[in-house]
């Protein structure tokens, strides 16, 4: 599927998209920017949150295009224009988390290691940072540091399941529920959600780009997870909880964690960054889930952030 381009979402020149599969068969779309004239401090790899595309990071890519890197970016088996994992689209499913390790190799090995030049680093929000947080060694040795904002460790305490929910909904997996929508969520995604009750920005002008961007391609947008995606979410935090995950990440980390974001729980990664043995830790207060998708005046504090902690990095 070609990309979007919008008037006021223009696709960054030089751009090129692929198509490639994974060990499993599943397609998945990616593309890739060179490095502005002069720039050689190496490639930017993005990973995206749940139900998140390459047209919504193109702002991202000419930032740090800017800063002198080449960057790259894939979606997610199951979101964008990568293969969908069940007959209805809107369906945000996928068996086990450890899957997406399948779409970060294919990744790693058919665009990043023959098309784009070292050193690399990575930049994953939400769904996507917390994949990369749980990946561990599989990571090394090709990123030097991860940049993981909003990383998703774990739910808001208001939407934590209890143990025992817990294992109903395994159960109902196991039973073949896996691929059905969590009961209600398809209707609640349906109702239209102004501006003003967004979680995700509070910048008026990134939200509507992003909006007509679902608009333009309904198939973009996820109406819900599915009972099977929960449940493999859950195990991931499992595996994130684990006593001995620090001792299998492979590169530093910096851990942004947003002061107002109700999407996802600001007390696990204010505990993830106290059990890491070299992380960075940056807190933005006022910022809402999507910091790169924020006001300048949170951004600019990410992008701030950034520049410390990436080698090499200034705009």
């Amino acid at each position: 599927m070609d990309l979007l381009d919008l008037a006021d979402n223009p696709i960054p020149a030089g751009c090129r998209l692929e198509m490639i599969s994974t060990s499993d068969g599943v397609r998945l779309r990616t593309a890739r920017w060179p490095a502005l004239p002069g720039g050689t401090k190496g490639t930017v790899c993005l990973f995206p949150g749940w139900s998140e595309t390459i047209e919504k990071y193109f702002h991202v890519v000419e930032r740090l295009r800017q800063r002198g890197f080449a960057v790259a970016i894939v979606e997610w088996r199951g979101q964008g224009g990568s293969t969908r994992l069940t007959d209805d689209p809107g369906k945000g499913h996928v068996r086990s988390f450890r899957h997406y390790l399948r779409d970060i190799e294919a990744f790693r090995r058919r665009v990043v290691l023959p098309d784009c030049p070292p050193p690399y680093f990575a930049l994953g929000h939400s769904m996507g940072g917390g994949i990369l947080l749980s990946a561990g060694r599989f990571l090394a040795p090709t990123f030097d540091r991860l940049v993981l904002t909003a990383p998703m460790l774990g739910l808001p305490q208001r939407t934590t399941m209890p143990g025992f929910r817990r294992l109903l909904l395994r159960f109902c997996v196991r039973c073949g529920a896996g691929p059905r929508y969590i009961p209600g969520q398809r209707r609640r995604a349906g109702t239209a959600r102004s501006f003003e009750r967004n979680p995700l920005t509070s910048d008026p002008d990134r939200y509507r780009v992003n909006e007509a961007i679902l608009a333009a391609r309904p198939l973009y947008r996820l109406a819900a997870p599915t009972l099977g995606w929960v449940s493999a979410a859950t195990r991931m935090f499992d595996l994130l909880a684990a006593p001995d995950l620090a001792d299998a990440m492979p590169a530093p980390v910096m851990l942004v964690n947003s002061g107002a974001d109700t999407v996802v729980s600001r007390l696990a990664i204010e505990t993830m960054a106290r059990a890491l043995r070299n992380p960075a830790y940056v807190l933005i207060h006022g910022a809402r889930h999507e910091i790169m998708m924020e006001r300048e005046v949170y951004a600019a504090q990410f992008w701030a952030a950034f520049d410390a902690f990436i080698p090499g990095s200034s705009e």
